[in-house]
């Protein structure tokens, strides 16, 4: 009994260990969700300088819970650059990775 607590205890404290996380490909851009604004709508604050009002696609609705301060992969739309799609979201360790690699310099 002693030894399923023990090995219990030591994968809780280890974390993740992310070699890799997804990269922006092509026009996608990083940011960071700044406000929820209902309707499947967030305004995203992206690391090109603009603010986007960006929507979760429909397959990705139930899939992806966002929250203000999430890291999110967005695609910009082709006709109007001020608004775009989330396609993914980066977990905590994925955040880390992206930093340490540089790709995300500022402080969240």
């Amino acid at each position: 009994m002693y030894n399923k607590t023990k090995n219990a205890e030591k994968e809780v404290r280890e974390a993740p260990q992310v070699l890799r996380a997804r990269l922006p490909r092509g026009n996608e851009v990083l940011g960071i969700i700044e406000q929820r604004l209902g309707a499947a709508r967030m305004a995203v604050k992206c690391l090109d300088g603009k603010s986007r009002v960006c929507r979760i696609p429909g397959r990705l609705k139930r899939a992806l819970w966002l929250r203000e301060g999430d890291v999110v992969l967005v695609q910009p739309w082709e006709f109007q650059q001020d608004k775009g799609d989330i396609i993914f979201k980066y977990s905590l360790s994925e955040i880390e990775w992206l930093k340490r690699k540089g790709y995300l310099k500022i402080a969240i």
